[in-house]
């Protein structure tokens, strides 16, 4: 029998370990949201330096997610979670669930406009699924990706101190130039 390992201090991992990371942001639920998504998504992976094919798979994976969350919610707001240990990439939309539908994956047919988003999560993420809220606020939709042979996702040390704030709207900047 092995003897127990000793405990890890507060804040340290184990030598040669990755470093987590996190970046949050929120959204309103309206379509305009998927873009701002998208364009937030790229700028955290890139500040982390992420391979280009696993932040292209993430903001695909991203903007679907949202996309649910926007269409099928009927809530007024969206967060959405990036993490990564740098083994895999952990993407959370979680919405207000006052739809009160899960996400199911559909066999849309040929001609159908619709239905092919988690689809798509599940051709490009390693697992995916739903659950509760912890709060009981609403529902979370979670895929996880691994990165691309050859590719690294985030293992330097954080630089990113603060949640990631998406830029605005344009609409929302010309209306804050009008009242300056």
């Amino acid at each position: 029998m092995a003897p127990p390992s000793l405990p890890q201090s507060v804040g340290r991992l184990p030598a040669g370990a990755a470093h987590p990371r996190t970046g949050v942001f929120d959204l309103p639920a309206v379509p305009a949201a998927v873009g701002l998504a998208r364009t937030s998504v790229r700028r955290l992976l890139g500040r982390w330096g992420t391979g280009d094919c696993t932040t292209d798979n993430a903001v695909l994976v991203t903007s679907e997610l949202v996309t649910n969350a926007v269409k099928h919610s009927a809530g007024d707001r969206i967060v959405c979670r990036i993490r990564t240990d740098g083994h895999r990439l952990r993407i959370e939309v979680e919405d207000e669930n006052r739809g009160g539908t899960l996400p199911t994956r559909r066999r849309p047919g040929p001609d159908d406009q619709n239905g092919r988003g988690l689809m798509l999560v599940g051709m490009l993420s390693g697992d995916w699924g739903v659950r509760d809220a912890p709060d009981g606020s609403g529902r979370i939709v979670w895929a996880d990706l691994a990165p691309e042979p050859g590719e690294t996702v985030a293992t330097d040390p954080p630089t990113l101190q603060h949640p990631l704030r998406p830029d605005p709207h344009p609409a929302a900047r010309a209306e804050g130039a009008r009242r300056s």
